[in-house]
């Protein structure tokens, strides 16, 4: 059975822990490109993205080709799907064209539901609907990893469009698996419902002094019919600003999956605050989907 990646749910925790030790080699390795580059020669990737990307699209790539294997970029504007092809035959077209795995983001939630039993090659989630975003959730656990040895026991805050992220679904996911705590902040009716032991609710100012690490997200408005967002005042009750970070501890780091709105839910000067470890988390997108890129063809062969 081919082995695609998914959730994070389908892997247990050493599995986990494994991708991330070797998503951590990986980025110790960036100065010997060639003894990793190699890994995957002649190999042939996918990229399908039905939604707009950039640190996702490009990690995806550059990672294929640290590995050195090849990458197709699929742009649905400019392709048959404009003539009324479908999903599933635009994936089972590079399928029979012989790539050797496709990374495929999507609008639906459930779009893999009815995807993943119909290809015989790795299909890897690059982001599903609102659902999950398991890549991302794998560097940010390196991230977290890296920054404090360990994973179990972490209290990490995440503010803002807790409803609408995949991102937040992921690291929730995580949560359950490594047994850290995720607190849940943000605006009424944008903090879904969660059954999650290790996930609570919480009020934005009184968990900031008491996390090891903050997890800010945009408003997704693109994911609304109706909302009406006034950036001062969202700023003004959510917004990380210095006096916010002045009641965090010291050793608290900042994590933002991006893209950021400066001067919404993020200040400017804190973006690249020295707790600040959003650009960290770019460079080890790379790593943690080098990890994925390596895990589906070495866990797919026989």
């Amino acid at each position: 059975m081919i082995k695609h990646f998914l959730s994070l749910s389908s892997f247990s925790s050493p599995d986990l822990q494994a991708l991330i030790d070797r998503a951590h080699f990986f980025s110790l390795e960036t100065k010997h490109p060639d003894k990793i580059r190699h890994l995957l020669k002649n190999k042939i990737f996918a990229n399908v993205f039905y939604e707009p990307s950039t640190r996702t699209r490009c990690s995806f790539e550059i990672a294929a080709k640290r590995l050195g294997a090849e990458v197709v970029n699929f742009v649905p504007e400019n392709s048959s799907v404009k003539k009324g092809e479908t999903v599933y035959d635009t994936l089972k077209t590079l399928e029979s064209l012989g790539v050797d795995g496709i990374v495929f983001r999507h609008s639906d939630d459930h779009v893999f539901d009815f995807l993943h039993h119909k290809f015989d090659l790795p299909l890897l989630n690059a982001g599903a609907g609102k659902n999950e975003h398991p890549s991302q959730g794998l560097l940010d656990l390196l991230t977290l990893h890296q920054e404090f040895g360990k994973l179990e026991g972490l209290n990490v805050a995440v503010c803002g469009d807790i409803k609408h992220s995949r991102v937040a679904g992921s690291l929730m996911v995580a949560a359950e698996k490594f047994k850290f705590n995720v607190f849940l902040c943000g605006p009424e009716g944008l903090i879904q419902e969660t059954r999650n032991v290790h996930v609570f609710k919480s009020h934005f100012d009184e968990i900031l002094p008491k996390v090891d690490a903050i997890m800010m997200l945009r408003i997704q408005l693109e994911r609304h019919d109706e909302l009406e967002l006034d950036p001062v005042s969202y700023h003004k009750q959510f917004g990380l600003n210095q006096k916010r970070m002045n009641t965090m501890r010291k050793d608290a780091i900042i994590l933002h999956p991006g893209p950021f709105n400066r001067g919404v839910e993020i200040s400017d000067d804190i973006v690249e605050h020295e707790q600040s470890r959003i650009f960290k988390q770019m460079s080890n997108g790379v790593f943690a989907r080098m990890a994925i890129l390596e895990w589906a063809i070495q866990g797919n062969r026989s």
